[in-house]
């Protein structure tokens, strides 16, 4: 009986889909090292303020966010494979630079070379996954894309907490360089990848369509202005949770690393099977539940953080990070998978690059009003998060009416 379930999780996916999971799980590593512990890199190794750090975070993010919309016509033009190559090679060079810092301008300037690779990052990425996989199991591609990233991270975020400590910048040093090395990485994985045919770059002049088509499509963009609630209130807050529980609990940065892990655990273990329990149901409710377990999340970062020090502060924030991996497991194989089913094959490019710009808008707008908050009132970002995740899971069950009904349910 236990062998018959764990094959029912088999995702059913194409070869190259797994060798470029395997590249990502290998970059997903090296980004765990250096995810959690950027912030206080800046703060506590190069004395910038909360503020400043928050505000490196918002540029690296803010340039992403203006890259992204030139990453669609390139992908729909040359292809994701190549302009994915190209996006991990400046993110190398960006992530490789952070140990040069010693000014705020210098942190400014890496943050921005990287940011620009992760702007054409997901848009390529996520076109090349989306067309290498039958429409009937994307959702089980983005929800094994989870799977390794989420493993890859938690991980590094282990390995990263061994081998930080503010009293040693080389520390540092070393996980940067190492974080650089796994981007090259996955560039030796897309050599097996094959480029696929963009059929419809053969049958539509370049110029025949264009952003304002994607623009038009009136509830893809009320899906993507809800994804940028989705991020500003969940993800973009949780990269602000290690120097909270550091410089407001006294965390120690190994158990920072320990919480990630946890966080990370319970998104592997639980990532396939929620998707395969997905099959049938309603993306938009998903979503809606989604943002109700992070407001429960936050809310339990907010009573730990105002009553509890050290290693029980330690215990129930580990508590909140497997809360907020549940409800990253009900995104992981809904968000992606419908954007790619919503897009028409032509634009998708332009399509992925739209809902990249919500994720870098959302990234932009987290840190840098999350860092003036950490700054003024650290108790108080967490409440406002909460009640944002309440009217973004809100949004989701009033736009479900809009979405065509073949694709409202995540397919069997």
């Amino acid at each position: 009986m236990i062998g018959r379930y764990l094959r029912s999780l088999d995702p059913r996916l194409p070869r190259p889909v797994w060798i470029m999971e395997a590249g990502g799980l290998v970059n997903a590593f090296g980004n765990g090292i250096t995810f959690p512990f950027l912030v206080i890199y800046l703060h506590n190794v190069r004395g910038f303020s909360l503020v400043t750090a928050g505000l490196v975070l918002a540029a690296g993010n803010a340039i992403g966010l203006l890259a992204g919309p030139v990453a669609g016509p390139v992908v729909d033009r040359v292809g994701g494979r190549v302009t994915l190559g190209g996006a991990l090679v400046l993110m190398a060079v960006g992530y490789g630079a952070y140990p040069l810092v010693r000014e705020p301008w210098h942190a400014f300037a890496a943050a921005l070379v990287a940011g620009v690779g992760n702007g054409f990052f997901w848009p390529s990425q996520s076109t090349l996954l989306a067309i290498l996989t039958p429409r009937s199991r994307r959702h089980a591609a983005f929800a094994l894309q989870r799977v390794s990233r989420n493993l890859g991270i938690g991980l590094g975020g282990l390995a990263g907490g061994l081998i930080a400590t503010t009293s040693d910048p080389t520390s540092f040093t070393v996980l940067f360089l190492v974080d650089a090395v796994t981007f090259f990485g996955f560039v030796g994985a897309l050599a097996f990848v094959p480029e696929p045919t963009l059929p419809a770059l053969a049958e539509h002049a370049p110029d025949a369509v264009g952003y304002l088509d994607v623009l038009r499509h009136r509830v893809f963009v009320g899906f993507v202005a809800l994804n940028v609630l989705f991020v500003a209130s969940g993800y973009a807050v949780f990269e602000l949770l290690p120097v909270f529980v550091k410089n407001e609990a006294g965390v120690s940065e190994r158990a920072i690393g320990m919480i990630f892990l946890v966080n990370t655990l319970v998104i592997v273990l639980a990532q396939l099977p929620v998707a395969k329990l997905l099959e049938g149901r309603r993306r938009m409710a998903a979503l809606a539940v989604m943002n109700g377990i992070w407001a429960v999340a936050w809310l339990v970062v907010l009573g730990t953080g105002a009553y509890l020090e050290a290693f029980a502060a330690a215990a129930l924030f580990a508590v909140a990070a497997a809360i907020f991996g549940v409800g990253e497991t009900l995104q992981g194989p809904t968000q992606g998978a419908l954007v790619a089913d919503l897009a028409p094959d032509r634009l998708r490019g332009r399509y992925m690059a739209v809902s990249t710009t919500s994720w870098q808008l959302g990234f932009v707008i987290g840190p840098a009003v999350g860092g003036f908050v950490l700054e003024a009132e650290p108790l108080a970002l967490w409440p406002l998060a909460a009640s944002v995740c309440v009217v973004a899971g809100l949004g989701s069950l009033a736009l479900e009416r809009g979405i065509p009904r073949e694709l409202r349910l995540t397919p069997v």
